[in-house]
């Protein structure tokens, strides 16, 4: 606009000099024209001059108002409309036009700030986000997705914008849940189960609507972890009933046989309080086990840590243990080097841990085998581990032996109530430590856990 402004002065102070130019001329160098003839020039010329400066002067004038309807323009976009930006009036129209401009300028800026910061937080969204999300567009290709949905579905780390919902889902019923949605512009929903790693996954299909018009937003929510806790609480409360469900019936058998006569014969009636007894005492056992599992998961039980030498925690343990292991025909040796620095935990508890374990030795290794009770230093913690001739535990027990009431074997486990070892991982936890077991069928079984350093070892 400023260049046509130049142009047009240019154009029209150049008509001017030529007028003037030319009357000059006229009056000074055309001596022989006849009066009559110079005023008429001289009218011609002025006529012309007018022309001229009329031209500039509304040309400068339809310029102006221009300006003044851009600078109107600007302040609107700006949201300035009813802002006086000249209170003093003194401001010419390039002046209002450049301080129009800046406000403009400076609202853009802001605009452009918010937009960033809320791409920002969008982004940080759909990064932190446990569920999946993708946006596929009408013709399958897939527009936006988070780094859940590319861990979800195993998609390596590059974008995978563009490529179709079948070659990333690789599922046809989230493929039939896109193109049912499409189709309905409804929502939908569905659960599936992935047949390799058995992985659940909950689908939600959105169309955008006008916001993103043949756009549909697909949330996948991972249902795995709650799945295993609906399966685990099953599993518990089968567990439980199980376990309750012999002493129980033991006991009313029982109560019934002493009924019915055995009251009479004093020595059968001994036997049967005796055998109740013991009943009686299972279940006490298991309610107790119960209260302490539950006390241990929910951080209930105050630990009362101490420095305390490994060897210490071995010599109580097998001392405590020794005269069952001879009376099962066992050799309970415990072998700790005099070396090992000490570790800072709940005397008590860890030898909870030591008796349940070589407990569970004795009953699992038949007579004339061996149990060895020992530990080592490896970098920062001490690693114990009760060692024992027995038969093994197969591959597929050995994954769930520390679950609560899990027994790889009941027909030899006894009156045991499957707790010992769901207590033992949890008082090792919490001493922010681990517990595992290695075992081979035929060749006995090896149970480790470890425990930090205390910090002055």
């Amino acid at each position: 606009m400023l260049q046509t402004i130049r142009k047009q002065l240019i154009f029209s102070i150049t008509g001017l000099f030529i007028t003037m130019l030319l009357v000059l001329i006229t009056l000074n160098f055309a001596p022989s024209f006849s009066n009559f003839l110079k005023v008429f020039l001289i009218v011609v010329f002025f006529v012309v001059a007018c022309g001229f400066l009329f031209f500039a002067i509304n040309s400068i004038n339809h310029t102006t108002r221009a300006l003044f309807n851009l600078r109107k323009e600007m302040e609107k976009m700006a949201g300035r409309d009813n802002l006086i930006l000249d209170p003093t009036g003194k401001l010419d129209e390039i002046e209002s036009l450049s301080l129009a401009l800046k406000h403009l300028t400076d609202h853009l800026n802001h605009q452009f700030d918010e937009l960033e910061t809320e791409r920002k937080t969008l982004a940080a969204v759909l990064s932190n986000m446990s569920d999946g999300v993708m946006i596929v567009d009408s013709e399958g290709k897939i527009q936006l997705t988070n780094p859940a949905a590319k861990t979800m579905f195993t998609v390596p780390d590059e974008s995978i914008e563009q490529l179709t919902l079948v070659e990333v889902v690789r599922h046809h019923q989230l493929v039939d849940l896109w193109q049912k949605s499409l189709n309905t512009q409804t929502s939908q929903s569905t659960t599936l189960e992935t047949s390799m790693d058995r992985f659940f996954i909950q689908a939600i299909a959105t169309p955008l609507g006008d916001i993103l018009p043949g756009g549909i937003l697909m949330v996948f929510q991972d249902l795995t972890r709650i799945r295993r806790l609906e399966t685990v609480r099953k599993d518990f409360v089968s567990n439980v009933s199980h376990e309750l469900r012999t002493p129980l019936a033991s006991l009313k058998a029982l109560t019934e046989t002493l009924r019915e006569g055995a009251l009479d014969d004093p020595p059968a009636a001994q036997r049967f309080l005796s055998r109740m007894e013991n009943e009686i005492d299972n279940l006490t056992q298991m309610v107790q086990e119960l209260l302490e599992l539950s006390r241990i998961e929910s951080g209930l039980v105050p630990l009362e840590r101490r420095n305390t030498s490994p060897g210490e925690l071995l010599n109580s343990a097998v001392e405590r243990m020794m005269l069952q292991a001879q009376r099962a025909g066992l050799t309970l040796t415990h072998q700790c080097p005099a070396n090992l620095p000490p570790v800072f935990v709940d005397n008590q508890r860890m030898g909870q841990v030591l008796i349940n374990l070589i407990h569970n030795a004795i009953k699992f290794t038949p007579p004339g085998g061996s149990i060895t009770a020992s530990a080592y230093r490896q970098g920062n913690e001490i690693i114990f581990y009760i060692k024992d001739t027995g038969e093994g535990i197969t591959p597929d027990a050995l994954k769930r032996i520390f679950e609560r009431f899990y027994k790889t074997d009941r027909s030899r486990s006894g009156g045991g109530t499957g707790l010992g070892l769901s207590i033992s991982r949890h008082l090792v936890e919490a001493h922010n430590g681990r517990i595992w077991a290695e075992s081979k069928l035929g060749e006995g079984s090896t149970f480790y856990f470890s425990l930090p350093l205390h910090p002055a070892g």
